[in-house]
């Protein structure tokens, strides 16, 4: 029984490892399992403004939960998702030029080409903006190895 107890303690320890480290290594910036902070990625380009997503509204893509704040923009993203997610997976922007994740603020955002980038705060994305262009260079050259990391 005592045997039993220790096997069974030391897989669940083993097996949340595994998915913490697995959660550390996403893609898409999540917080509280919510991509991009459960904004509306939809909305930055039809609203011109941050927009909450509802819960009613959810949709799972590239292993993270995507919110929308109508079922029309949730039903824009389905027919092209490549469209409207935000780009380094919505990690700021400007840490992927730097070569490393960071979160984001979702008032600090930019379209540039129709792609939305996000960035830590207001300040980083007034840095990120005076030199948008090697900004962008730089973190869609990091992106590929960067998008991996812890």
């Amino acid at each position: 029984m005592n045997n039993y107890f220790i096997k069974a303690s030391l897989i669940f320890v083993l097996m949340t490892l595994i998915s913490v480290s697995y959660a550390q290594k996403a893609e898409v910036f999540s917080q509280n399992d919510k991509a991009i902070k459960g904004y509306d990625p939809v909305a930055y380009f039809t609203d011109s403004k941050p927009v909450l997503g509802k819960d009613e509204f959810k949709f799972t893509q590239n292993g993270a939960n995507w919110y929308f704040s109508s079922k029309e923009n949730l039903e824009l993203f389905k027919a092209n998702p490549s469209k409207y997610m935000p780009q380094y997976g919505g990690y700021c922007a400007f840490g992927l030029a730097g070569g490393y994740k960071a979160p984001i603020s979702p008032d600090a955002w930019t379209i540039v080409d129709d792609k939305l980038y996000l960035n830590y705060n207001k300040k980083v994305q007034t840095d990120w903006t005076a030199d948008r262009a090697e900004m962008i260079k730089k973190a869609d050259k990091n992106w590929p190895t960067v998008k991996k990391d812890k």
